[in-house]
Formats: structure tokens, C-alpha cells, sequence
């Protein structure tokens, strides 16, 4: 008789704003992946979610890579708590899927990946946005080339916080989260725009905060985009926009209009004719940043542990992330300078 297939043994690192959504997915994976600790360097606010989600807790990063039976950890600290733990858990052995950004600056990101490289472990990243229904048949239509060419793109982030989520220490600050708005909300959007529209070469911007929030780091951006593919582009993103808007990427092609509004994919035909997919939903991008579905995350989770279990790389690995954060410096290096700017190649 065949004995039943073990679990595949998750970590959890970091109790703060998203670990809902992550334990939310994971239940609904629970059938083959078994949640076996969750650790916080607060032990109140630690003990409280595996309350409320019924998980076990542990006393340590170390206990989490001693336990033969943990596979992989996911990372959910803000970014300048992670080069420690990604030390101890590449040392160990155990996979790692990290909450975005990588790190705080695209040298720190370079070096938690080439860690991990050099330990042989997984790195995966989370952008949920690419696991949207929608996004994932967009992705589709223009590896088909059913859309023909893509000629320019715009991209959009509305987005709204209020003061008081800036007022919580260290947020928006370049010492724990790196940089205000690109690096925190509208990473999404980039991964996305660069996931479907292909690498930017160069950027001209500005950057700036609004009289909205007090702050150290920017809350608005806009830009000129040149993409390697000769593609010509725009984008603004901003948490100053009350009450704040599902982001909005448009991909002006030869053959039609592809608009990405949160879930919802319209395709506007050049012979008149056109066709929809999925519908809006929640984006995080009002005064609740954690109003979404935990689906996507759950994909991503799915994705990451398959990639682990059949010795693949996952959809999204940590090299793949550095050209979000190459392009950040980008935008904010021709901001600074007033001039356009080329952006780093992976």
C-alpha cells in the first residue's frame, strides 16, 4: 500500500500588514502544504496571528532551519530585516519566497540574490499582479502575437494612503522600506508593465511629494519611458490621489487596445470589435492597503513550492525582480539630475 505524500513544510518570517493575506492562501493550500511555524521578533503580535489562524509559532529564525521538515520560508519582514535572515536560511538549505521589494537599495537586492544563488536555494519573489486571471491571458495574447506588435504603453497608479499611514514608524522612510512610492506600491505596476511590455531602456522623470503627506520620500512620480523593443511609453504613480483608483495599464498595439484595469482585461479590436476577461476587483489601492483577494497569492505560493518540488526556477525569481529595482533608480536618478537616464541591465 502507498503511503500518503508528505506536505511541503512552509516557514513563515514576519507577523505585519500582509501576513493575513499569505495565511489566507495557505489555507487554501493546506491539502499539500503544511504551514509548520511562524516566527515574529514581536512575540505578542506573533502569538496573536497564529491565534486568529490557527498556526504554530516558534521561538527563533534558527528553529525554522533546524526543522528537517520546512522547506521553504516566506520572508515577510520589512526590507532592512532581511539580509540576516536570508543569510541563515540559505545556509540552511531552505527555499525562499520573499515579499517584494527585494531589498531596500538595488545593491542589498543584488546580494540576497547572489546569496541565495550561491546556496543553491530557490529565490522567488511575490508580485502577485502577474497571477491575476486577466494578466495571465494578456501574457498570452502577446506571446501568441495575437496583438501584433506593441507600440507604446501607459501606465497608472492612482493610488490614495492617508497621513496616518505614513505617521507609523519607518514608513515611507529610506532606513527600513528604501524609498516612498515607487518602491513600496507602484513596484507592482512596474513588474507588471515590464512582465507583459518587456524591459524599459530609458526613463526622464520627476519625482516629488505632494502637500498631502509628510514624509521623507516621494509620493509622486511621472515619466517618459523608452522600452528596449522601441516601444515608447508613460507613467505616473502616486499615493496622493484621493480616494484612490485601480491602477491602469494600457498596451497600445498593432492590432488592437489592451487595457489592464485591476482584474478586468478589455481588448479592443482595430476591426470595431471587442472582448473582455475577468472583472475589476480590489487592489489595495485606497486607504486599505490590504483590500484584495489572497487568490493571487495563493497562485504564487503554488507556483513557487511546484518550482521547489520538481527542481525548476518559480515564475518569478529574484533575478527576475532586480529589473523593478533597476528601474526605480532610474526614475529617481533622472528626477535628481534632470536628464534622462538609461536603465541598468539584468
Amino acid at each position: 500500500m502507498t503511503g500518503k505524500k508528505p506536505k511541503f513544510g512552509i516557514g513563515i518570517i514576519g507577523v505585519g500588514m500582509v501576513a493575513p493575506t499569505h495565511a489566507r492562501a495557505l489555507a487554501d493550500l493546506a491539502d499539500h502544504i503544511e504551514v509548520r511555524g511562524v516566527y515574529s521578533t514581536s512575540a505578542a503580535k506573533c502569538e496573536k496571528f497564529a491565534r486568529e489562524f490557527r498556526l504554530p509559532t516558534v521561538g527563533s529564525v534558527e528553529e525554522l532551519c533546524e526543522d528537517s521538515g520546512v522547506g521553504a520560508c516566506i520572508v515577510l519582514t520589512p526590507p532592512n530585516a532581511r539580509m540576516d535572515i536570508v543569510g541563515k536560511l540559505a545556509d540552511a538549505g531552505k527555499h525562499i519566497l520573499l515579499e517584494k521589494p527585494i531589498e531596500r537599495t538595488s545593491d542589498a537586492a543584488v546580494a540576497i540574490v547572489d546569496r541565495c544563488a550561491r546556496a543553491g536555494v530557490t529565490l522567488g519573489i511575490v508580485f502577485q499582479f502577474r497571477f491575476r486571471a486577466a494578466s495571465q491571458r494578456l501574457k498570452t495574447m502577446i506571446e501568441d502575437g495575437q496583438l501584433g506588435s506593441i507600440f507604446s504603453v501607459q501606465l497608472a497608479v492612482p493610488w490614495w494612503r492617508p497621513q496616518s499611514y505614513y505617521d507609523e514608524p519607518g514608513r515611507g522612510t529610506l532606513e527600513r522600506d528604501g524609498g516612498g512610492v515607487l518602491i513600496n506600491q507602484a513596484i507592482h505596476g512596474l513588474d507588471l508593465m515590464q512582465f507583459l511590455a518587456g524591459p524599459v531602456a530609458e526613463v526622464q522623470s520627476m519625482a516629488s511629494t505632494s502637500g498631502h503627506h509628510i514624509m521623507e520620500t516621494e509620493n509622486f512620480v511621472a515619466a517618459a519611458l523608452r522600452f528596449t523593443s522601441g516601444a515608447i511609453g508613460s507613467f505616473m504613480a502616486t499615493t496622493a490621489t484621493y480616494p484612490g483608483r485601480p491602477e491602469v495599464l494600457v498596451l497600445d498595439c498593432e492590432k488592437a487596445t489592451a487595457r489592464l484595469e485591476s482584474g478586468a482585461l478589455t481588448v479592443e479590436w482595430l476591426d470595431g470589435t471587442t472582448e473582455v476577461h475577468g472583472a475589476e476587483t480590489g487592489s489595495g489601492g485606497g486607504a486599505d492597503p490590504m483590500a484584495f483577494p489572497h487568490e493571487w497569492h495563493a497562485a504564487l505560493i503554488e507556483n513557487f513550492v511546484g518550482a521547489v518540488q520538481s527542481g525548476q526556477p518559480p515564475a518569478i525569481e529574484g533575478k527576475d525582480a532586480l529589473a523593478n529595482h533597476y528601474l526605480i533608480d532610474a526614475l529617481l536618478t533622472s528626477s535628481r539630475t534632470g536628464t534622462a537616464i538609461r536603465v541598468r541591465a539584468g
